[in-house]
């Protein structure tokens, strides 16, 4: 059972350019180096975008977001955010869960993703999703000191 900040759990749905600037906001707490609004714009419009986020339902905010790009039978997912409101609260798998199920009934045969090496709060999820290691990218991120940080490579078989 998920536990969220209010009695009524967001819903997820699609979303689009329309929600850039919170996109942005919640980026902004959750990486060292964010995109800004006008990356997340451009991405929205992109051919083979899809994006869901977690939508409040009384006040209609962003509690959080997937957004992957699909090409030729696979997708990536390019990033996932969480508010700090929200986190840890089940946000994430709610996020991934249908996002999954949408890319596969797209016949999209593969997912990968990159994921920071010390991130072991996001390395658990994915594993819990059935991501699997495939490789592994040296000094990928910067992080907030301007230091370097791994990123290993993962992937999901869907199909």
């Amino acid at each position: 059972m998920i536990s969220w900040p209010s009695t009524a759990a967001p819903c997820i749905r699609p979303i689009g350019a329309e929600r850039s600037g919170e996109c942005a906001a919640i980026h902004a707490t959750s990486f060292a180096y964010p995109w800004q609004e006008a990356d997340f714009e451009r991405l929205f419009v992109a051919s083979g975008t899809i994006a869901e986020g977690a939508i409040e339902t009384k006040e209609e905010h962003l509690a959080g977001f997937v957004l992957s790009r699909a090409a030729a039978g696979e997708a990536e997912i390019l990033t996932i955010a969480v508010a700090p409101q929200w986190r840890r609260r089940g946000i994430a798998s709610s996020l991934l869960a249908p996002h999954l199920s949408g890319l596969a009934a797209s016949r999209i045969n593969r997912l990968f993703l990159e994921v920071d090496v010390e991130n072991t709060a996001a390395r658990a999820l994915y594993a819990n999703f059935g991501f699997e290691q495939v490789g592994e990218r040296k000094a990928y991120y910067r992080t907030a000191g301007a230091r370097l940080a791994g990123a290993l490579v993962m992937r999901r078989d869907l199909l």
